[in-house]
C-alpha cells in the first residue's frame, strides 16, 4: 500500500446535476476548455480544470460552485458524472485515511491541475472574459431559485402566437405563461426553466431547459402576474441534421390552457440599470432579442408614464432574413425618438451579407460617444458564434476613436456595464 505522503490529494470541480438548468454559461465562459456536457450533464474535466473560478459567479443557480477533495489518482472521471443525477458525498476522512491521505492533507488540498496556467502573452483572444459577472449599480434586486427543479411552479399557457413570419422550420413562438396568486417576481434580463413532460431514454424526468424572460418586470400584461418567452422551434442541430427539440417543440406546440412546470427564476448580473439618463446599446440575434425586448418594453412604460426621462436606447438585432426576425412590426412601429433599431440580415436573396458587428462598425462615431460615456451599459445575447465579433467591434471601435479599449473594458465589467449572454 502507498504512504501517505506519497498520495497526490486534489480538489475536484464538480457540477451539481440536479440544481444546473444546463445554461450552457460555464462551459462558454471557461477559458481553458475544461467544461464540456452530453445530453444530460454538464461536467469538469478534473485534467484541465486549473481552478482559475472564471465559471463560478457567472453561473445563475450556484451549480457550478461545487468540490470534493480525493486522491488525484481517483478524480471522478468524465463518464461517470455523465451518469450522475446526483453530487457523491463529501469522502469522510476515515475513507481519505483508507486512500493513504494523511488528515492534515485534506485541508490543503489543491485544485486539480493547478498548475495548468498559459504562458504570458500565448493565451488567445477570449472575448468571454470581457463580460460582467455583477450588475449595474442601479438595478432592481433579483429574486433567484425560487423555484428548484424538485419543486416547480405551475404556470398556465395565456398565449402562445408565432412571432414571425417564416414557415415552419424557422417559427418562433411568443409564449405568455400566468402563475396565478403564486408571487413569482422577475426582472428584465433574468431567465425561467421550463421541465419538458415524460422521460429520458434511461427513465429520468428530462432537465429543466432555460428560456430568457421577454416581458418587463410588472408583466407581459401590466399589472399581472405573467410573463412571455421567446422560443425559437428547433428542428435541426448545428450541423443541420434533422433533430426535434424536446422543450422548444414542447413549448412551440401549447394551447391556451394547457400548464407548464417552472423553475428559477435565474440571473443577477444581466439586469438593466434603473438610472433614468443611463444609455442602453443592446445587441442580439434570434431569441436573443428576449432580454432586450423586456428592457425597451419596461422603458417604454416608463417613457408613456411621462415622468421618465431616460438615456438612449439603441438596438443592433440580427436574423438571416426579414421573415425570420422575431418582433419585427412591432420594432418598426416604435418611434425613431424613443430608440435607435439596426438591422442585419444574412440571407437575404440578392443582398450582401450583413451581421450585427458590420452593423456596429457602420455606427462606430456613434457607439465611441457611448465608450466614452459612464453612463452607457452594453447588452450582448444570442448564440455563441456572435460574441467573439461583436466584442471585437467594440475593440475596432475603440481603437478607431483613439480609445485604450484594455483600459475601457475593465471598467465596464467592473461596474458592470457589458454583459455577453450567448448559448
Amino acid at each position: 500500500m502507498e504512504t501517505a505522503e506519497a498520495v497526490a490529494v486534489i480538489k475536484q470541480h464538480l457540477i451539481d446535476p440536479e440544481i444546473c438548468i444546463r445554461c450552457n454559461t460555464c462551459e462558454a465562459t471557461c477559458p481553458i476548455g475544461a467544461i464540456t456536457h452530453d445530453d444530460r450533464n454538464y461536467v469538469v474535466k478534473a485534467d484541465v480544470c486549473n481552478g482559475c473560478m472564471a465559471c463560478i459567479s457567472p453561473c445563475p443557480t450556484g451549480s457550478i460552485d461545487n468540490w470534493r477533495t480525493v486522491p488525484a489518482a481517483k478524480a471522478y472521471p468524465i463518464e461517470e458524472q455523465l451518469l450522475w443525477d446526483e453530487l457523491p458525498p463529501e469522502l469522510t476522512p476515515d475513507q481519505l485515511a483508507a486512500e493513504g491521505v494523511p488528515a492534515e492533507a485534506a485541508p490543503e488540498a489543491a485544485p486539480a491541475n493547478a498548475d495548468a496556467v498559459a504562458e504570458p502573452g500565448t493565451a488567445p483572444f477570449h472575448s468571454a472574459s470581457y463580460g460582467a459577472t455583477r450588475p449595474p449599480w442601479s438595478a432592481a434586486h433579483p429574486y433567484t431559485n425560487l423555484h428548484a427543479p424538485k419543486s416547480p411552479i405551475t404556470a398556465m399557457v395565456t398565449g402562445n402566437f408565432n412571432c414571425t413570419e417564416a414557415g415552419f422550420d424557422s417559427e418562433t413562438h411568443h409564449i405568455v405563461l400566468d402563475f396565478g396568486a403564486m408571487p413569482f417576481p422577475v426582472l428584465e434580463g433574468q431567465s425561467i426553466g421550463i421541465v419538458p413532460p415524460g422521460a429520458d431514454a434511461l427513465g429520468r424526468a428530462h432537465q429543466p431547459r432555460q428560456y430568457s424572460v421577454a416581458s418587463a418586470r410588472n408583466g407581459e400584461r401590466p399589472g399581472y402576474n405573467n410573463l412571455s418567452l421567446t422560443v425559437k422551434r428547433v428542428t435541426q442541430d448545428h450541423q443541420g441534421q434533422a433533430v426535434r427539440g424536446l422543450c422548444s417543440n414542447y413549448l412551440c406546440d401549447l394551447k391556451v390552457g394547457d400548464t407548464v412546470q417552472v423553475v428559477g427564476p435565474f440571473g443577477s448580473s444581466f439586469l438593466m440599470p434603473n438610472h433614468p439618463k443611463s444609455h442602453i446599446v443592446m445587441i442580439c440575434t434570434g431569441t436573443g432579442s428576449a432580454p432586450m425586448r423586456a428592457m425597451t418594453e419596461w422603458r417604454r412604460r416608463l417613457r408613456k408614464s411621462g415622468k421618465f426621462e431616460g438615456g438612449k436606447l439603441m438596438l443592433f438585432f440580427g436574423a438571416r432574413t426579414q421573415q425570420e426576425l422575431p418582433y419585427f412590426g412591432p420594432l418598426t412601429s416604435l418611434p425613431k425618438d424613443f430608440i435607435d433599431i439596426n438591422l442585419a440580415f444574412s440571407r437575404t436573396p440578392g443582398q450582401p451579407r450583413k451581421y450585427v458587428q458590420d452593423l456596429m462598425r457602420d455606427r462606430a462615431a456613434d457607439l465611441a460617444l457611448l465608450l466614452r460615456d459612464e453612463a452607457a451599459h452594453f447588452y450582448v445575447c444570442g448564440l455563441k458564434s456572435m460574441e467573439e465579433g461583436v466584442v471585437l467591434a467594440l475593440r475596432d471601435v475603440a481603437h478607431e476613436a483613439g480609445l485604450a479599449w484594455e483600459q475601457i473594458a475593465a471598467r465596464l465589467k467592473q461596474e458592470g456595464r457589458l454583459h455577453l449572454e450567448t448559448y
